[in-house]
């Protein structure tokens, strides 16, 4: 039996992208939220809730973005120079967001600038993710299996939107996140931004999945042409289901119904993009085989993966079970 190396490999990068944002999104969503919240005890509080699992969220950055340059080198030499700038600063947010964990809880009167290190890293991260994405549904231009467009390609009002459509979506998974975690004036707080953020995603969401046909032939034919359309209608029909019961769980005031809800947008979210990209890993010139290392390599990297994402998995399980449940005010961070 022959196995087709470079869509496993996909498939298990595909798969580490989607944890991350899936993890990371609602600690950046709370970092989004952080100003919102009295100083002291309730912005305490609100991190305490993340500070257990944040850094081991990442991991699947590093797993996806290593993978990309192990796996599908072409890929990585075409995306990295087409989008330096926004990687860069997303790198930025994150490490001053890093820092800002540690030091915040030391400095004394200096933790007003950490709070500001804390809120502004995780904007800037989560616009310069969604400004990536967003340029790479718009197309980067390849020749000769080189990047060939200029410094400031990435910019565009198509980007722009999907950057700040990642802030509100990331935003609403960190109030869903507070609502189930917290209790009092922080659960209460996070669950009125809730109903406004989860108000703006589903629009933003319409936008861009209304636009993006419009920017490639081959995006329209996924999604408008018959009988194709056939296939993919019951994606927005499961985001409108999610939306329902995302604002059901907050109408009745459930803890953990909104998070798992809006989970499961980004997931659908997710999924849409999946059609419309595949097979082309950096659409819409480079597909996935023609970016793939020789299948030695593949082949010998996936045994390494095959041992350690089994292992993350368990690890990042055994710390979300561990630290389960309401958070407790009086412990954590001090």
């Amino acid at each position: 039996m022959e196995f087709d190396l470079p869509l496993i490999w996909a498939s298990i990068i595909a798969f580490a992208v989607l944890t991350y944002v899936l993890l990371d999104g609602f600690d950046l969503g709370v970092g989004i939220l952080f100003p919102f919240f009295r100083k002291g005890e309730e912005r305490d509080y609100a991190m305490n809730t993340v500070a257990p699992v944040w850094d081991g969220n990442e991991t699947w950055l590093v797993m996806g973005g290593g993978g990309l340059f192990a796996v599908f080198p072409l890929a990585y030499a075409v995306v990295l120079p087409a989008l330096y700038a926004p990687i860069t600063l997303m790198l930025l947010g994150l490490i001053f967001r890093g820092v800002a964990f540690e030091y915040r809880w030391r400095s004394g009167p200096s933790q007003g600038l950490w709070d500001l290190a804390f809120t502004v890293g995780s904007i800037t991260a989560a616009f310069c993710q969604g400004i990536a994405l967003g340029a790479l549904i718009q197309g980067i231009p390849v020749a000769d299996r080189a990047y060939a467009g200029g410094w400031w390609h990435w910019l565009s009002p198509f980007s722009l939107l999907t950057g700040v459509a990642v802030v509100v979506g990331y935003t609403l998974l960190g109030a869903t996140w507070l609502v189930m975690k917290t209790n009092g004036p922080v659960r209460e707080r996070a669950h009125r931004f809730a109903w406004l953020t989860a108000a703006g995603t589903l629009v933003l969401i319409g936008i861009v999945s209304l636009w993006t046909p419009f920017l490639d032939p081959i995006f329209m034919a996924r999604w408008f042409v018959f009988p194709q359309i056939l296939y993919v209608v019951p994606v927005p029909l499961l985001v409108a289901a999610a939306a329902f019961v995302l604002f059901r769980g907050l109408k009745k005031n459930n803890d953990s119904q909104p998070f798992l809800a809006a989970q499961a947008l980004f997931i659908l979210s997710y999924l849409g993009l999946g059609i419309s990209f595949f097979p082309y890993i950096v659409p819409p010139t480079v597909t996935i085989r023609e970016a793939a290392a020789p299948d030695e390599s593949l082949l010998f990297l996936l045994v390494g993966a095959a041992v350690l994402i089994p292992l993350i998995l368990a690890y990042t399980t055994y710390a979300y079970w561990v630290f389960r449940g309401k958070v407790d005010p009086s412990e954590g961070y001090h």
